[in-house]
């Protein structure tokens, strides 16, 4: 990843404290010269953040769920991602395609081939440069969700899914693991903050 404009996705189920440290990253790389975009997903553009409305409150079904996520992602791709990146800026996204696959595919219990067939369709080859996984155990991420804020739809879910979640995370971690860096999120916060800027500094 030397030289040239990155992208790269923060990932881990909900109160794993990705959002917590992605502020921090790009302040650290803009100290390093770097042009940076911060955006997240489902959301980033109007159409996006209209849709992540509909998918975290709306009652939906696995397949609904993936087809309104790949819909946001597409412009998402499209309309920020792609053109940040073409300019030479680093992409710092809050959730991407891993997240589909953990969430829906592993969660839900989607079929992970259907959710490639829309990954190619949507993608068309261009992923994450390199991913962040913030794990922590089901246990741990709900204790922090209660204290922080009001559940959403998802995060209104049990501990089982999202342990079948966290094996989803796992499962794509051991795919590519070139790509995607597993990170311990149980240690305190600044503990972790300083792994995320070893990461970097190893890889961008």
């Amino acid at each position: 990843m030397s030289g040239g404009a990155r992208f790269i996705s923060f990932e881990g189920i909900d109160g794993a404290g990705k959002s917590s440290h992605i502020e921090a990253a790009a302040a650290w790389l803009r100290e390093r010269g770097h042009r940076v975009r911060l955006t997240r997903e489902p959301g980033g553009t109007p159409l996006a953040e209209a849709l992540r409305e509909l998918f975290l409150h709306r009652a939906m079904d696995g397949l609904t769920e993936a087809l309104l996520v790949f819909a946001a992602r597409r412009d998402h791709l499209q309309t920020v991602i792609l053109p940040a990146l073409a300019d030479g800026q680093t992409v710092l996204c809050d959730r991407f395609t891993d997240a589909t696959f953990a969430y829906q595919g592993a969660g839900r219990g989607f079929d992970l081939a259907q959710l490639g067939q829309l990954e190619a369709w949507v993608q068309q080859g261009r992923g994450p440069d390199l991913t962040l996984w913030f794990d922590v155990a089901p246990e741990v991420a709900a204790q922090r969700r209660a204290a922080a804020r009001e559940a959403d739809r998802l995060e209104r879910e049990d501990i089982d899914f999202f342990a079948r979640v966290r094996q989803g995370y796992a499962d794509r971690a051991a795919a590519a693991p070139s790509r995607l860096v597993r990170l311990d999120a149980s240690h305190p916060l600044e503990t972790v903050r300083q792994a995320v800027l070893d990461c970097l500094a190893q890889r961008c």
